[in-house]
């Protein structure tokens, strides 16, 4: 159920500072996903922060009250989520650029920036064409990365004012890009507001955030952590875009992240880009579903800790029967699952991570040692459960040679799946 609750207890709305009235689920507390414990750290004690999410019921902005600032999570210069790690993810955005690229006809006199530009994962696809790139990223060890690609990086925290300094200094952008950031922002006034500043009269704006629609359909609570302020639907972002002079043409449903969209927009007074038949139609299945209703956001809570209950009652049997389980990777979405579902060593004894700067260190709250990948083929588990299990087709091709011992690997979401080799 959607759950009724003192509003003076929880804020406003982001977007139309509503009273925020209604509780889609609560995670518990967790501390901040890409926080490390290090080996020098142990001893000392974490800070947990609520992950209680709230549904608007004016604009239907389901979000996560501010615990958090950016500066807490992004700016401290070690941030530790590098883009280039997933193969598959660098093949998506390489398609990316190669298909914006004909389909706007980018040159050497246009411009092409990217908001939250990590380590140039993206921008290099365009750099490569000779197209002028432009970063602007919070975390500066990811901006000194992409430097090393020769991705020339704004080192700050997207918003108004910066979009300004940028389109006076460096000119606006023809095209604008946003992977997973637009759904990390706080202020998401400020941030869309930006966007229209840096926007070339003609330009273009592509925004990729995972699809709200996914999330619920298929159980994604563990996409639910501190860097994630907001969970978005097309909804949601065409009304916060409209109320900023911007307009979204077109629409695309990706399988990344779970299921993710793809929005492209323009000013709203620019009429070269009509609307296409896909967001047309993609606004209709959001309507029929009742994203315009908090009935669609009711329940929620309840199927997740089902979902909860399913995993530990694999974890528990398994131990039970003698087998041994661990874990890959060490992602954001695996901490909010470990914390909320109470998982330790008893139950997954350690996970691997292919990110240099995680090995050696031990996840946050749940404390479990994160090694290199290769630790799976020396200690030969029975399970492998896929945190990252947007991933999985990647991860299990990349470990399938732990059939050699009869190992499995094992998918929580959205329900526990075990897989062959």
């Amino acid at each position: 159920m959607v759950i009724a609750f003192d509003p003076s207890m929880h804020g406003q709305c982001r977007f139309c500072s509503a009273d925020l009235n209604h509780i889609f689920v609560d995670l518990g507390t967790s501390p901040p996903c890409e926080s490390q414990v290090t080996p020098h750290s142990m001893g000392n004690s974490e800070a947990f922060y609520p992950l209680q999410v709230f549904v608007c019921d004016q604009c239907f902005l389901v979000q996560l009250p501010d615990s958090l600032s950016p500066t807490d999570i992004f700016g401290t210069g070690d941030y530790p989520y590098f883009s280039s790690y997933s193969d598959s993810w660098l093949e998506h955005v390489r398609k990316y650029a190669e298909q914006t690229t004909e389909r706007f006809g980018l040159n050497s006199d246009s411009s092409v920036m990217e908001i939250a530009s990590n380590d140039g994962y993206l921008l290099q696809y365009f750099h490569q064409q000779g197209i002028p790139v432009l970063g602007i990223e919070p975390a500066s060890n990811c901006a000194e990365a992409a430097h090393e690609k020769g991705i020339e990086s704004v080192v700050e925290f997207f918003g108004c004012e910066v979009a300004e300094k940028i389109a006076i200094e460096r000119g606006k952008a023809d095209l604008l890009v946003g992977n997973n950031v637009l759904a990390h922002v706080p202020d998401i006034n400020d941030f869309v507001g930006g966007m229209k500043r840096l926007l070339a009269h003609d330009g273009v704006i592509t925004m990729e955030f995972p699809h709200l629609v996914k999330l619920v359909a298929e159980v994604q609570y563990d996409t639910i952590y501190h860097e994630h302020y907001s969970y978005l639907s097309l909804l949601s972002v065409e009304t916060i875009f409209a109320e900023h002079g911007l307009r979204v043409f077109d629409v695309r449903e990706l399988p990344t992240h779970g299921g993710s969209l793809r929005i492209y927009a323009t000013h709203t007074d620019q009429n070269r880009f009509p609307e296409t038949e896909s967001l047309q139609q993609l606004r209709k299945t959001e309507f029929d579903l009742g994203l315009n209703t908090l009935e669609y956001y009711r329940g929620f809570g309840e199927r997740v800790a089902e979902s909860k209950r399913e995993i530990l009652d694999f974890l528990i049997q398994a131990n039970q029967d003698g087998k041994s389980v661990v874990g890959y990777g060490a992602p954001g979405k695996g901490n909010t699952l470990l914390n909320y579902c109470g998982i330790r060593t008893d139950m997954l004894s350690y996970t691997v991570d292919r990110n240099p700067n995680k090995q050696g260190n031990f996840t946050p709250g749940t404390r479990i040692p994160i090694f290199e990948p290769s630790h799976i083929m020396d200690t030969q588990p029975d399970y492998v459960l896929i945190l990252p299990w947007n991933l999985k087709t990647e991860i299990t091709h990349q470990m399938k040679d732990i059939a050699q011992w009869g190992g499995k690997f094992v998918v929580p979401i959205p329900r526990v799946e075990v897989i062959e080799p």
